[in-house]
């Protein structure tokens, strides 16, 4: 029979105090999505101005992988901004075939087009490779071209699974995060982790313990910061809200933002479209063409605190599209067209 340790014990009261704290916070999220409730759309009423904040559009520039490696970013940041984008969350800064290219000519070309560079996504680690440009094998280097870009985030869309995934495994992850966001911070930089579906699992020692909340629970809120993807969150609900016994644990995406909203500084737009014989509950598509809620959604967390917080939200597909600016294009121009709803 397993025993508790003083550290299973702090563990427990943390998780529970969120818990705690999650029933606060569920209201509240109740709350503004009822507000929002109406649309005055539907019934002839005025609806108010944009509901995206002005200046906070961006795009993770994976979804333009195919394009960047093909055309050069010129060339791609041309469209985007003609396309009303104002930031751009860098994959890499390489452009394939288009040649070489230096981080004071990126930084300019981002400059010189009129976008902003929001953050990065680099590799959490490469234990095979010690040379391996990511956070646990160079992260003085990974800081230094983030630095000089003037990115104000650095982050990873590496899961938190380099130690394992245990409750253990996963609070050791979390001292690397911590690690990682201290460097940042003492650059003038915030670390953050970007989630796809896997974090909202369970552990395997502890089936009663979502992953996502250790992660939460185990790092320093002034150190590590969180970029919601918000298809992949969604998708998280959809294939880990039972636990392992069967029994319904269920999350809402939005209810983690307004319980911290001052961790989740980026968002990832993606949408998805329900479909109950895919694994993964939905099949990716353009935003404005899926089922996600994302005009509740950004008028939940836009209006917490009045909206004074420093939220951007970047479109991304990560899968194989036709054509990437199609993609972009389209979903700018849904994001754009959403209204406040009337009151």
């Amino acid at each position: 029979m397993s025993r508790r340790t003083p550290a299973d014990a702090e563990l427990a009261h943390r998780l529970g105090r969120r818990s705690l704290l999650g029933v606060a916070a569920g209201a509240t999220a109740a709350a503004l999505l009822g507000a929002a409730a109406p649309d005055a759309s539907a019934h002839g009423g005025p609806n108010g101005g944009p509901l995206l904040p002005p200046g906070r559009l961006g795009i993770q520039l994976y979804t333009l992988r195919d394009k960047v490696a093909a055309l050069g970013f010129d060339k791609v940041f041309a469209e985007l901004e003609a396309y009303g984008y104002d930031e751009v969350e860098y994959a890499g800064y390489t452009q394939g075939s288009a040649g070489p290219i230096t981080l004071a000519r990126l930084k300019r070309l981002t400059r010189d087009h009129g976008l902003r560079g929001i953050g990065s996504h680099v590799g959490y680690y490469d234990d095979n490779n010690p040379n391996a440009y990511t956070f646990a094998q160079n992260l003085t280097k990974v800081l230094d071209d983030a630095q000089a870009l003037g990115l104000k985030h650095i982050g990873t869309a590496s899961g938190p699974f380099r130690h394992g995934s245990t409750v253990d495994a996963w609070k050791r992850a979390a001292e690397d995060f911590n690690t990682y966001g201290a460097a940042a911070r003492a650059r003038g930089m915030k670390f953050y982790q970007h989630n796809h579906a896997e974090e909202f699992s369970f552990a395997t020692d502890r089936p009663d313990v979502r992953l996502y909340d250790v992660l939460l629970a185990e790092t320093d809120p002034d150190l590590v910061y969180l970029e919601m993807d918000v298809y992949w969150a969604y998708v998280g609900q959809y294939r880990f809200g039972r636990r392992v016994d069967g029994t319904p644990d269920t999350f809402d995406p939005l209810r983690y933002v307004l319980r911290h909203p001052d961790r989740y500084p980026l968002f990832h737009v993606k949408d998805g479209e329900h479909d109950e014989t895919a694994r993964d509950g939905y099949r990716m598509v353009d935003v404005g063409d899926g089922d996600i809620d994302y005009r509740g959604f950004l008028n939940a967390v836009t209006r917490t605190h009045g909206g004074r917080r420093d939220h951007h939200w970047q479109v991304e597909h990560d899968q194989p599209i036709v054509d990437a600016f199609t993609t972009a294009r389209r979903s700018a121009a849904h994001l754009h067209a959403l209204r406040r709803r009337g009151r």
